[in-house]
């Protein structure tokens, strides 16, 4: 009896009843363009239509990074201490506080950002109309009149919902900075 090999994608998909959507094809662009759109709100500072793009269960976090060695490296992102974990209702006051009050100092004036979005990988979930995400991202951010910038750079994971018009809105994110110690003031822009 001939063996068969079992594709490496095949088994994963098998183990964890996800399949991964190929580049190119109309959900994977969908989605791709989705992150860029919201790149450009954010790098914009066009933040209250950014917010238009979050589902109202969103769970929005940064867990902590640990230098561990290679054997442990399971254990370098410490989800029990997060630099942040928002919500739909604590995003929104955030915007609020950006855009509609004079009590945002650690953005007045604003920073100006670049996201750089890429190496997109979508894969289905157990529920039709969501989409697990995972994307890398790079942020230059720079303030005042300073030669200096900082450089944030992390991975995404996002479960991005598909809605009855067709559109996207983000569900949840994790971002799982590459930095232990950041380079950066705050973090008071969104990521």
């Amino acid at each position: 009896m001939e063996s068969v090999a079992i594709k490496p994608e095949a088994a994963e998909a098998a183990a964890t009843g996800r399949r991964r959507i190929p580049v190119g094809s109309e959900i994977h662009n969908g989605i791709t363009e989705f992150l860029y759109d919201e790149a450009r709100l954010l790098d914009q500072i066009k933040l209250k239509e950014w917010a238009e793009l979050l589902d109202t269960d969103l769970v929005y976090t940064a867990p902590l990074r640990e230098t561990r060695s290679l054997v442990d490296q399971a254990a370098s992102v410490v989800r029990t201490v997060q630099h942040f974990h928002d919500n739909y209702r604590s995003i929104m006051g955030r915007v609020m506080r950006l855009t509609a009050t004079k009590s945002a100092w650690a953005e007045d004036p604003p920073s100006r950002t670049r996201r750089l979005v890429t190496n997109v990988f979508v894969e289905t979930t157990e529920n039709a109309n969501e989409f697990s995400v995972l994307s890398y991202l790079l942020v230059t951010r720079s303030r005042f009149n300073h030669d200096e910038y900082d450089l944030i750079s992390g991975e995404r994971h996002d479960i991005v919902r598909r809605t009855a018009n067709g559109s996207f809105k983000l569900a949840k994110r994790e971002i799982i900075l590459d930095q232990a110690v950041l380079g950066t003031p705050n973090l008071a822009i969104f990521l």
